[in-house]
């Protein structure tokens, strides 16, 4: 199932906040349409938002394609300014918008209309390389996956949460597909459920085992011998191997750290992002109460409660035993093997 789709001039995006009740397309014409998917998490998941922004960018340069060129280029300023203030977490968002910026400093000297086309040729590009990404970490994944090992994994990072495929899921779809009969525990992920509303319907439709639990049963398991490992995605990896992922992730990792269980992180190079020293340094979004007060329209809790709703939280890399990446399983020290492994000049 794609998240994500380009046709005849319109981006179609799989709206997440129905699933897995209703399949339903919404159709996004304009960049304004596509900001809107994005910050109200129609389309999540930081690989995916990255690829809607960049193809927002591009419908952007099309609104304003009939403009003398001078004017275009600022206009352009502001389309990425509005898609930039969607979500402030995921770094994917910022480092696809740039890419999309940069593509358009490349060929500013062309006419308006001859920049929009290449700049949805860029977005078009930014999508495909992401699935063919999410491959390469399956395969390189896979392989620290025993056979018949029992897999706990959080929030949603598959096939919706990418332009498919997956990155954390990408890797546990690669061990299936290998044979190693693996089953996975899917955390419910307060508290928009993105674990039971999203990663259970995806791996019941590729037909690997999975078992839904409340994000509070998840000691219990491990403590009862029941998890081989833990296997999660990523919105942000800083310099030095901090991780920002849904919250719930950090608890996650000091329950396996606690029952001596490997703890995986699974992102591509988009998500890295080296301009960071730590964890600390990482924007945390904050969310509408409401995702917490109510579930599907009905209130939960009482009215005037106080409420706090941070989007993620940050795992300290000394929890996390590697990351995969498309290049490889990066091991610590992580501030010495990313910088190898993407700093400048890297290859």
């Amino acid at each position: 199932m794609e998240s994500l789709r380009w046709r005849e001039g319109i981006l179609e995006i799989l709206d997440q906040t129905r699933l897995p009740l209703t399949i339903e397309y919404v159709q996004s014409s304009d960049y304004l349409a596509v900001a809107n998917a994005i910050k109200s998490m129609q389309v999540r998941g930081a690989p995916a938002i990255g690829a809607a922004a960049a193809f927002g960018y591009a419908m952007g340069a099309r609104e304003h394609q009939n403009l003398p060129r001078e004017q275009f280029l600022a206009e352009m300023q502001e389309v990425k300014q509005v898609l930039a203030s969607t979500r402030p977490t995921a770094v994917n968002l910022f480092w696809a918008l740039d890419r999309m910026e940069k593509k358009l400093l490349e060929v500013s000297h062309l006419q308006p209309a001859e920049i929009a086309d290449i700049l949805l040729e860029e977005a078009k590009a930014i999508h495909q390389e992401d699935l063919e990404l999410n491959r390469r970490m399956g395969e390189y994944g896979q392989q620290l996956i025993p056979s018949g090992a029992r897999i706990l994994t959080h929030c949603n990072a598959g096939a919706l949460a990418t332009a498919g495929f997956g990155t954390a899921l990408g890797v546990i779809r690669a061990a299936h597909a290998a044979g190693k009969q693996v089953q996975v525990y899917a955390d419910e992920t307060r508290p928009l459920l993105q674990g039971a509303r999203l990663t259970a319907f995806e791996l019941m439709q590729d037909g690997i085992p999975v078992t839904l639990i409340t994000d509070n049963m998840a000691g219990y398991l491990m403590r009862r011998g029941m998890v081989d490992l833990v296997i999660v995605g990523a919105d942000r990896i800083t310099a030095n191997g901090d991780v920002a992922n849904k919250i719930g992730t950090y608890g996650l990792a000091v329950l396996a750290k606690e029952n001596k269980i490997p703890f995986y992180v699974a992102a591509p190079y988009s998500t890295v992002d080296l301009t960071l020293a730590s964890g600390d340094d990482i924007p945390i979004e904050e969310r509408d109460p409401r995702e917490i007060t109510h579930i599907c329209g009905q209130r939960i809790a009482p009215e005037g409660v106080k409420v706090f709703n941070p989007a993620f939280d940050i795992t300290p890399n000394y929890l996390i035993d590697a990351i995969i990446t498309e290049k490889g399983i990066i091991r610590k020290p992580y501030k010495v093997n990313l910088q190898k492994t993407y700093g400048e000049g890297a290859k």
